[in-house]
């Protein structure tokens, strides 16, 4: 399978007066599966469809290989494409639809009848190429459309939300697969969804939008532990967004109060009166004894969920969300606690 690196140079697209995708810039690395991750309207599956040639950016250049392709149709684009919809012909077999496109190119039938079943065996349907797809679960659907997608060999392998339409332990199953195929054919990967979780399941590199443009990028446990903004902290994954009170300054460590809590925290930013921070729930320890530096808190809701309990507390920076894997000892409404967590774990927001 060839391999091929994308960049977008300053793309811009403007669907009358509304702009879908802003000045964008980004690479999207040889061999590698880059997620475009967001909430609906944010310019992810308009940049997919940029890449596709299905939509043509208002302007910008793109390119495939350092080749621009900007102005080419999507027939000559060696791309192709895994649509939500899956987008089978319901009147033809499993592998009249896996060889439908290596047939419009003029292979000879042994050929490409030979090269389907190759591909329905490394998507795990082999004994499957007669079915229709009326006979076939949701996810054997996906894994045909996959199939379809890979058999040409494209250099550039694009799904749009390809899940949406599975429930959740097939979702799981199937982005494995996804994950799995695209490994081992070492095709260059994008991959549009709004599932955070998926994102970061499945990615070398996460590229999160909002509002038609990068608010962060980066691999996915970066993005996580190290959020640039408040869009970026809730969006991939949970978090308290907090405002912490800037006490002293020395060098580059400033000391931070978090209702009772006095933290030291390093930052290379010019920082003044307050800052924004953001807590993950699961880094947050629920204590019965104050050992001084904690948070004053008290239960307001406690939830259990099965490998886990959620409790919403009340404290003097405001509710907080914490995640405790501690499913034995619950701490009911109304009761008093101490929050605490590690310094590493609080992160600085650039807003």
């Amino acid at each position: 399978m060839k391999k091929a690196e994308v960049k977008f140079e300053n793309i811009t697209k403007k669907f009358n007066e509304t702009t879908a995708v802003d000045n964008v810039s980004c690479k999207f690395e040889a061999g590698t599966l880059t997620t475009l991750l967001g909430p609906s309207g944010c310019g992810k599956t308009t940049s997919l469809r940029i890449i596709a040639g299905l939509e043509r950016a208002t302007s910008g250049k793109i390119l495939v290989d350092d080749e621009d392709v900007t102005l080419l149709p999507a027939t000559d684009r060696d791309v192709s494409m895994v649509f939500q919809s899956y987008a089978l012909f319901p009147h033809m077999s499993v592998i009249e639809n896996v060889s439908y496109g290596l047939k419009m190119i003029n292979v000879e039938k042994e050929e490409y009848i030979q090269k389907s079943l190759e591909t329905l065996k490394l998507v795990n349907l082999e004994g499957y190429e007669n079915r229709m797809p009326s006979e076939l679960s949701g996810g054997q659907q996906q894994r045909v459309a996959v199939a379809r997608a890979i058999v040409l060999e494209p250099k550039v392998l694009l799904f749009d939300e390809p899940l949406s339409n599975l429930d959740a332990k097939l979702r799981r199953q199937v982005r494995e697969d996804i994950r799995e195929i695209q490994q081992k054919l070492g095709v260059t990967t994008i991959y549009v969804t709004h599932d955070q979780e998926e994102a970061l399941a499945i990615s070398d590199k996460v590229i999160v939008m909002n509002n038609a443009v990068i608010a962060q990028d980066g691999n996915p446990k970066d993005l996580y532990n190290f959020p640039k903004n408040k869009f970026v902290a809730n969006f991939i994954g949970d978090a308290n967004v907090v405002k912490a009170e800037i006490v002293s300054k020395q060098s580059n460590t400033y000391e931070l109060k978090l209702a009772e809590m006095r933290i030291k925290i390093e930052s290379d930013k010019n920082l003044e009166n307050s800052v924004s921070v953001a807590l993950r729930p699961e880094k947050i320890r629920i204590e019965t004894t104050n050992n001084n530096n904690c948070i004053h808190a008290s239960v307001n809701n406690a939830s259990f969920v099965g490998s886990n309990y959620q409790y919403i507390f009340n404290s003097d920076i405001g509710k907080l969300y914490v995640i405790s894997g501690d499913t034995n000892h619950v701490f009911k409404v109304g009761e008093e606690v101490f929050l605490n967590l590690d310094e590493k774990d609080v992160k600085i927001l650039n807003d």
